[in-house]
């Protein structure tokens, strides 16, 4: 047994040998990765790149707050497959800042949240620019379609409000008009009606805009209008 006991002592040293020379050669590598400035402490470490990253993020998020999103409407539609119905939502979203920018996007999803989400994601990806008038009304009366849906908007004088029901209420309150008189035509359906105000926003022009096209002053296009009493 003693003889055995002695044998085996030997053999042990060389083990603890090698793993004092790999713990030695760790420390050693964990000491160069700690220096130079590559590292996570160095000028060029990942650690200096992180606040920046948290202060985009929160600039994305400050910039998101400052938009009014208004829920137009939400339908629960089906799928016919194989095994049976597959149950979904869609969702109908404008998005706006008050300010003159408005944009629409939809949504479907197997969860109510998750369909409002992606159509808040699309309508934020397709924004447009309206003109307006003194902030409060559009510059002139127009005419738009989309499908079988037809929309007359009128602008209005201070103190009128918004005249107009149903998803085109949602629509002004995003954009920021707060003096407009709104008539819809032929089909209800809140697609083809967000769809033709937006249709209606596109082809509107401010005073200004037409002066630029034509090459002319602001007052020649008025006539009797001051080109400083006009918000292009």
């Amino acid at each position: 047994m003693a003889q055995a006991e002695a044998a085996e002592k030997p053999a042990k040293a060389p083990r603890e040998a090698k793993d004092g020379k790999s713990g030695g050669e760790g420390r050693g590598e964990g000491g160069s990765r700690g220096g130079g400035g590559g590292g996570r402490g160095g000028p060029g470490g990942g650690r200096d790149r992180k606040p920046r990253g948290r202060g985009g993020d929160r600039e994305g998020r400050e910039e998101g707050n400052e938009l009014q999103e208004r829920l137009v409407a939400i339908n629960r539609v089906s799928k016919t497959v194989k095994g049976g119905r597959r149950m979904a939502f869609a969702a109908l979203v404008v998005v706006g800042d008050g300010r003159g920018r408005i944009g629409a996007g939809s949504g479907k999803a197997r969860e109510v949240p998750e369909a409002i989400k992606k159509a808040t994601e699309h309508a934020k990806r397709h924004m447009i620019r309206v003109p307006l008038r003194d902030g409060r009304t559009i510059h002139h009366d127009i005419e738009a379609r989309f499908g079988a849906g037809r929309l007359r908007l009128r602008a209005a004088l201070p103190g009128t409000g918004v005249i107009a029901g149903g998803p085109l209420r949602a629509v002004f309150e995003v954009l920021g008009v707060h003096d407009i008189v709104a008539k819809s035509f032929g089909s209800s359906n809140p697609y083809n009606m967000v769809k033709a105000a937006l249709a209606a926003f596109q082809k509107m022009e401010s005073p200004r805009m037409v002066a630029s096209r034509r090459g002319k002053r602001v007052n020649e296009v008025l006539g009797k209008k001051d080109e400083e009493k006009v918000d292009g």
